[in-house]
């Protein structure tokens, strides 16, 4: 297989988010002590965490060195990530997890999605004269405000898996809380550049991120007394402190008060959330073993199709970033988007053909429609077999800020995970010092198109389609090999696709794999990566057809592969990104 000579260039390239987070670990007593990314990945012999931020990539190696399992470090890094990255996930939002137990060679996964209040109907983002409401008004207040999860999923994976107790692992996190954290220049401009736009809305966020009206400037300490006294009751008392009694008063309070845009959120809502383990979607791509999240997330199931459809074509004779190369994956990419944003929605309330979608005849069948020559346009949904046909696409504008981290512990188990609470800062509603979540706008607003039902309409109870790709990909002998997923809304599926195909047919390391500059298609225009060299094939991708964007994609990659009894880890330096290891 050909191996591309230039990913070394690409990693100095793309020294952006990486330099703000070494400079902040040196400074600061409370970052991590162990290697931060530089460009190269990270090599270790015996366990590894690769997270967003340095404060939790430490919060979790910590719990590792302390004799942890992989779900023990990933309480402690999600706890630290609610402090620290409060702009993309938290104790306020859900996810999803892989969860491989080397012991027993057992994979599983666990769906902490936030589901619909049961009082919320398909007319929840409907306006009196019919017509849906603006997703950007719809974001912010208690509307948009689904049942948080990822407390609940993380506990109980923490009773099938956990090595120390449930309280330890909050340590860090109260530690920071307290003791504060040094802002970052990307948190800083999240704020200075109004991300989410309805920030100020709500006195709680703004109180806090923009203290005497100016938003908290890079290298200030910022700490969370509130966040930590909520860190230091759950820690004693479980998670039900969180779902039930005076935090679950408190948030329904918030998402009922919210002026403009209140939300039907209740106390028994919140008390009978259920996290649920739910089968893994598997395939093969070549003699790799690929796995993800199933429905809720369309995640795995987009990735593992647009990878075989692509397995016909031999990529592993181009280079990266070959225009042939990027051409047909972005054809590929648009054939499982056309399937996803038709079929896929939460499988406890509609029928989706996760088999037929990935039955090798329908494989077969719908990668001969894509031309080696030229753009196949707009795709259409095909019909595999188990379809119902009486489903509609709807448009859902998922974005981008969230999370993910990987970890292998000394055991050989992992965690994948994906964490977010949708749009920067979620709904802009603060309760005792965390932010709660929009991810009710992840729902299609319209319930029915051209008098057919979509298939991820708003329904009581039900769980929003999510595109979050936490994946393994394990070896031709059954082994764990690769360990990713990414933040990034939609585009998450072609940051991951990307990644894989990189380690697989393009022979990267995983730090090479991250870096490379990303192009995505989502069955529509082809994006490519803006300040990279991706740029320099537009003119080719025109010529085929094309409609191209040069544009900002900010992902936020972080993996681990196991290669010869030895962990590497990548951290995206499009973020803050560090991986620790010993």
């Amino acid at each position: 297989m050909k191996k591309m000579i230039f990913p070394s260039l690409l990693a100095a390239l793309l020294l952006i988010g990486n330099s703000a987070a070494i400079a902040q670990e040196a400074r600061d007593p409370e970052a991590a002590t162990g290697t931060a990314q530089t460009g190269q990945q990270i090599i270790g012999n015996k366990q590894m965490v690769a997270t967003a931020n340095p404060y939790a990539s430490k919060a979790g190696f910590e719990i590792l060195q302390a004799g942890g399992s992989a779900i023990d470090a990933a309480i402690a890094v999600q706890m630290v990530l609610t402090m620290v990255e409060p702009q993309s996930s938290g104790i306020g939002g859900g996810s999803f997890m892989l969860h491989w137990q080397q012991d027993g060679q057992q994979l599983t996964t666990w769906d902490g999605r936030e589901t619909a209040p049961m009082a919320a109907t398909s007319e929840l983002f409907i306006k009196p004269n019919g017509d849906p409401m603006s997703w950007w008004l719809a974001l912010a207040g208690g509307r948009s405000v689904g049942v948080p999860g990822v407390l609940r999923m993380l506990e109980q994976a923490h009773k099938k898996h956990g090595k120390l107790p449930w309280e330890r692992l909050f340590q860090p996190a109260i530690r920071v809380a307290e003791n504060g954290f040094i802002v970052s220049d990307r948190l800083n401009q999240l704020l200075v550049k109004r991300f989410n736009p309805a920030m100020g809305r709500y006195d709680a966020a703004w109180d806090y991120f923009f203290p005497n009206g100016q938003a908290i400037t890079p290298g200030t300490v910022l700490k969370n007394p509130p966040l930590a006294n909520t860190f230091k009751r759950i820690a004693l008392l479980g998670a039900d402190a969180f779902y039930r009694g005076d935090i679950a008063v408190d948030i329904v309070k918030t998402v009922h008060d919210a002026k403009d845009n209140p939300g039907v959120l209740t106390e028994s809502d919140l008390a009978n959330y259920q996290a649920k383990e739910r089968p893994a979607v598997c395939g093969y791509y070549r003699s790799y073993k690929v796995c993800g999240m199933g429905m809720p997330s369309s995640g795995g199931a987009t990735v593992l199709q647009t990878l075989k459809l692509l397995e016909r074509f031999p990529l592993d004779k181009t280079q990266p970033l070959d225009p042939q190369a990027v051409h047909l994956i972005s054809q590929a990419s648009k054939l499982a988007f056309a399937d996803r944003n038709r079929y896929m929605a939460d499988s406890d309330f509609v029928s989706v053909p996760v088999e037929g979608l990935l039955d090798d005849d329908y494989i077969n069948h719908r990668s001969r429609l894509i031309q080696t020559t030229q753009d196949m346009g707009k795709a259409k949904a095909g019909r595999p077999a188990g379809a119902s046909m009486d489903k509609m696409t709807g448009k859902t504008p998922s974005q981008p800020s969230t999370s993910h981290f990987s970890i292998v512990d000394a055991d050989g188990n992992s965690v994948s995970m994906t964490t977010s609470i949708e749009m920067a800062f979620g709904s802009t509603l603060m309760v005792r010092g965390f932010l709660l979540n929009n991810q009710l706008t992840d729902f299609s607003f319209l319930a029915e198109k051209n008098g057919l039902r979509v298939a991820n309409r708003v329904q009581p109870g039900k769980r929003p389609r999510s595109s979050m790709s936490p994946m393994m990909v394990f070896d031709k002998d059954g082994q764990l090999m690769m360990v990713i997923g990414s933040p990034g809304g939609s585009r998450i599926i072609g940051y991951v696709l990307k990644t894989i195909i990189g380690v697989i047919d393009w022979n990267l390391d995983i730090q090479q794999a991250i870096n490379l500059p990303h192009f995505i298609n989502r069955n529509g225009g082809t994006d490519l990566e803006a300040g990279t060299v991706a740029e320099q094939l537009k003119p080719t991708l025109e010529r085929l057809g094309h409609k191209v964007k040069i544009r900002d994609l900010n992902s936020g990659l972080h993996g681990i592969i196991i290669k010869n009894n030895r962990l590497h880890g990548g951290a995206d330096m499009r973020r803050e990104g560090m991986v620790l290891a010993e």
